[in-house]
């Protein structure tokens, strides 16, 4: 059951400087706010600061973090080996035309690190390294096509974006999905350049492949497509995606820019695919804005510019720049073999803990995840792709209300409750995540089961 101190925390957690902070927003903001994934109930939560796996708002409120800037911080918030190494680089400098040696650091641990980085370029964001990723695998094989899973996320890249939102009234047979543009105004032939498949569907994958294998440049994977559910690959499904990627020369884009959290060597070799260009971001920078490209060496040649023009050129006012190298190397170094089991183990609970809640409640609730990453679905079974993960109207207004009772217990849960771990957080910040989750399905039983006699 529910300790005395959430009780009183229900009573408390004055949101009136956000409301204030809000309404300055909404004078220069299109909506308020200057970033679309900024929830809001009804307004956004402002931070004043950060420490460790919490953060504390502008009214004062100490908030456990489960969204960590969206899986970014995995050390937490202020850590501060990131925070003296990058004070003592800051009155160096912070950006120059010429390359540094940071950059060399913090390229070489994730060439050492990553099975399948031979060679790495730096760009500024997760997007970036997506859309570069792309327009590499098609200079190297002369090839415009790509093919993507349906409701992942990639970023803002246009081709990237191609079904990521898609819904019932949009996505088409469930054999055949159709390409749908991510937002109004988008070019009809983007969607006519990509070809959707649903997660884990070999059979959607063969029929792709034989139809328009030789037309495809890549095809991009999430190797655990968090907006897409958070779930597990079909180990079956990873091979069938090298066997057949390599008859038809496709090359296989790994999109790590989230999911490199999921080991010591990323995403990709703890689920066995082997691709031939990893898209990397978030914690890689050690909390700040860094994105990279990485791959086979033959592959990534076509960003070489010696001795002559480069296939693919690519550049960026402030790729590689000093703080980001230096922030994202000690990040990384502290993230030792030790630090993921340790991460494995806190994960391994928190979704053990969630499901015996579950099940002694009777609730209509299941929760997938792998690492130190989970997500809550209102589905009694748990979905194996993107439609059947996808709410309906009831599911979300569930969903609405478990973020909502998170936040009033001063637990940031994402909307959605995809939901990521960190290194700062204790056996008692999980105690405190299951009791939350307890206390709402217990607050809610009428909701999901009707009033009971």
């Amino acid at each position: 059951m529910l300790h005395q101190g959430f009780q009183s925390l229900r009573r408390a957690n004055s949101r009136a400087r956000s409301h204030y902070f809000f309404e300055r927003g909404r004078i220069v903001f299109p909506d308020g706010t200057t970033r679309a994934t900024v929830e809001r109930d009804p307004s956004p939560t402002y931070i004043a600061r950060g420490d460790g796996a919490y953060l504390v708002d502008v009214d004062g409120n100490r908030l456990l973090d489960l969204n960590n800037n969206f899986t970014t911080l995995i050390h937490g918030h202020g850590y501060l080996p990131v925070a003296d190494a990058v004070a003592d680089v800051l009155q160096r400098g912070t950006c120059f035309s010429n390359p540094t040696e940071y950059e060399l650091g913090l390229a070489e641990l994730l060439v050492h690190r990553i099975p399948a980085i031979e060679h790495i370029r730096f760009v500024n964001s997760g997007t970036e390294a997506v859309m570069f990723a792309i327009k590499a695998a098609r200079a190297f094989t002369g090839r415009s096509r790509i093919a993507r899973i349906e409701g992942a996320y990639h970023g803002a890249y246009d081709w990237a974006e191609v079904s990521q939102n898609a819904g019932p009234a949009s996505w088409g047979p469930g054999d055949v999905p159709r390409s749908t543009t991510a937002y109004v105004g988008a070019p009809d032939s983007v969607a006519d350049e990509v070809d959707v498949i649903r997660f884990n569907d070999i059979a959607g994958l063969e029929r792709l492949l034989v139809t328009s294998g030789q037309k495809l440049a890549c095809i991009l994977l999430d190797p655990m497509p968090s907006r897409a559910g958070l779930i597990a690959p079909d180990a079956a499904f990873i091979e069938v995606v090298g066997t057949l990627c390599r008859q038809y020369g496709v090359l296989v884009v790994a999109d790590e820019v989230l999911n490199l959290r999921q080991g010591y060597h990323g995403a990709s070799a703890r689920f066995g695919l082997e691709p031939d260009l990893i898209a990397a971001g978030k914690i890689i920078g050690g909390g700040f804005p860094v994105g990279a490209v990485g791959g086979r060496r033959e592959v990534m040649q076509v960003f070489a510019c010696d001795p002559q023009k480069p296939m693919l050129p690519q550049g960026g006012t402030f790729s590689a720049n000093p703080i980001s190298m230096v922030a994202g190397r000690v990040a990384m170094e502290a993230l030792t073999p030790a630090s993921f089991d340790r991460l494995d183990e806190m994960g391994a609970q928190i979704r053990s803990d969630i499901t015996a809640i579950i099940e002694r409640n009777g609730a209509p609730f299941t929760v997938t995840g792998s690492a130190s990453l989970f997500r809550i679905h209102p589905k009694s079974e748990a979905p194996r792709d993107y439609r059947e993960a996808f709410p309906t109207p009831q599911e979300e207004q569930w969903m609405v209300a478990l973020t909502r009772h998170f936040r009033q217990l001063d637990i940031l849960l994402p909307h959605g409750a995809a939901a990521c771990l960190s290194t700062a957080m204790t056996n008692a910040d999980l105690d405190r995540i299951a009791e939350a989750f307890s206390d709402f399905l217990q607050s809610h039983e009428a909701d999901f089961f009707g009033a009971r006699i």
